[in-house]
């Protein structure tokens, strides 16, 4: 604004322009690397914290896993199998239940 030249003026504001364009992209570059990259500070301190617990959790859930899978070996009705999938309410349970459907049906039908 303190310049009367015009000519100057536009080469400014393109300048400005150009640099304000470098920013977004710097900007949109690091948000595109921070999607793919693990996060990083307190939460890394918090896994390490947590880990021993969620490990334990995990191998408990394993567990429980594999004791439902052994239940379900012995159920013959796709009818109490239906229930079970019902009233479960973790993925992998439903998961197994419905394998366990499958099983079921395919040795119906054969």
């Amino acid at each position: 604004e303190a310049t009367v030249d015009l000519a100057e003026r536009r080469r400014i504001r393109s300048a400005i322009r150009e640099l304000q364009r470098q920013e977004l992209e710097q900007d949109e570059e690091a948000l595109a690397s921070k999607r793919f990259r693990p996060e990083r500070g307190s939460h890394k301190q918090d896994d390490k914290e947590n880990w021993p617990r969620s490990r334990h959790l995990e191998e408990e859930q394993q567990a429980a896993l594999a004791a439902l899978s052994q239940q379900l070996e012995t159920i013959a009705s796709v009818e109490e199998l239906t229930k079970l999938l019902r009233a479960a309410g973790e993925y992998e349970e439903r998961k197994l239940i419905r394998a366990a459907i499958r099983k079921l049906r395919t040795e119906e039908i054969e």
